[in-house]
């Protein structure tokens, strides 16, 4: 979800009393004309403050504030320079939150029970209402069966809990697609924008979700002009074109790898280009990344299988202590002997050389030095492999 930019809120804040909702309106006691208005009843939630806010690097800003009435009732109106990303918080705690994306002259209108409030709201009176439900409604569903599919870690395999994540997320992610195929400039698209981001890299990423946000920003930029939000939405989406264009680049097998050079843990150098003549896949790793150490006993089976084949491995490590680097790979029994780290963590040029932002991140490199795949991990990688030293 993309935060709104900290400092475009102006910050007033509406009290409005408990009773019946007000259909107009109306101006604050500054003289200033509020432009929107969010109504509300939900059951339980009696003589409770209900609390408007933007997001922002430096934190939440308050807009608007209202206390429901003994039946849950309340009324809040405010001003707002334009469409923007909000949340709405119910009384203290930190989980009674649901995300609105309020446009001036927006009446909304929230239904709920107090259980219910952030799970399952029925939001009425705007163009962006409906979908804003049905998404709800859909990714409670998906949150439920998530946790029941963490009850079952250790009795199936990781594959397979991978395999059942990503269709109970493609239930949501499709509804998210193609509402914003339908309605780009929707508001709520902005939620919804996360379903079509490349969250877990290229390499099982649909590029035709690249299309869709570029449509959704295109139609931001027009509908919502000089809006913070539509301007981030396309920087956004430019990034991301660029970063999957890279991403094709490194794995045409057109691209020669960059060198690298690093100190290995005895000090003396090893270089990528030293290694030309094996297929060579580049572990981006360290000592302190939990999912990497978790890759450990893949990589060594790996290497094991493989190694009589023109195959090694490369371990670039992001560490900063080089004794925690040493030790892990002691520890995790990394018996190859290229292993190199400049010590610089996510300082290392060897980020941007190789367009990565997270690790574990793998690069399989040919026996001619060219880039023939990146980001594989699991099962993808062993495929890989397999077609490759044809085993």
């Amino acid at each position: 979800m993309i935060k709104y930019i900290a400092g475009l809120i102006t910050l007033l804040i509406f009290l409005a009393s408990c009773g019946e909702d007000e259909a107009q309106l109306t101006i604050d006691e500054n003289g200033v004309q509020n432009n929107f208005m969010i109504s509300g009843k939900v059951e339980g939630a009696d003589n409770t403050t209900f609390y408007l806010e933007a997001l922002s690097q430096q934190g939440n800003i308050s807009v608007a504030q209202a206390k429901s009435d003994a039946d849950g009732k309340f009324t809040m109106q405010g001003n707002i320079p334009g469409f923007g990303m909000f949340q709405l918080r119910m009384g203290e705690a930190t989980d009674k939150i649901i995300p609105l994306t309020i446009v001036p002259d927006d009446k909304v209108t929230i239904t709920s029970t107090f259980a219910d409030y952030n799970v399952t709201p029925i939001v009425t009176g705007t163009n962006w209402a409906s979908v804003m439900t049905d998404y709800m409604a859909k990714f409670s569903q998906f949150h439920n069966d998530q946790q029941e599919l963490m009850s079952l870690k250790g009795k199936v395999t990781d594959e397979e809990l991978t395999e059942r994540f990503v269709a109970m997320k493609k239930v949501v992610d499709d509804f998210s697609l193609n509402s914003m195929e339908e309605d780009p400039s929707n508001p709520f698209n902005i939620i919804l924008s996360s379903s079509a981001t490349p969250a877990m890299g290229f390499a099982q990423w649909d590029s035709g979700n690249l299309k869709i946000l570029k449509k959704v920003a295109e139609a931001y930029t027009t509908t919502y002009k000089n809006s913070p939000i539509a301007e981030t939405l396309s920087n956004q989406v430019y990034q991301i074109e660029v970063a999957y264009n890279n991403h094709i680049a490194n794995n045409s097998g057109d691209r020669i790898a960059p060198e690298i050079a690093l100190k290995k843990p005895d000090g003396s150098e090893i270089r990528l280009s030293s290694l030309k003549g094996k297929y060579v896949l580049i572990d981006f790793w360290a000592s302190w990344c939990g999912p990497c150490r978790k890759e450990s006993p893949n990589m060594v089976r790996i290497y094991n299988q493989y190694k009589d084949q023109d195959f090694t491995i490369f371990s670039v490590s992001l560490d900063k202590n080089a004794d925690a680097w040493k030790n892990a790979i002691a520890q995790d029994g990394l018996i190859w002997p290229h292993h190199g780290s400049d010590l610089l963590q996510w300082d290392t040029p060897l980020i941007s050389l190789y367009n990565f932002n997270s690790i574990p991140h793998t690069v399989l490199v040919d026996k001619a030095g060219k880039i023939v795949a990146s980001g594989l991990r699991g099962e993808k990688l062993e495929q890989k492999l397999k077609e490759i030293l044809k085993k």
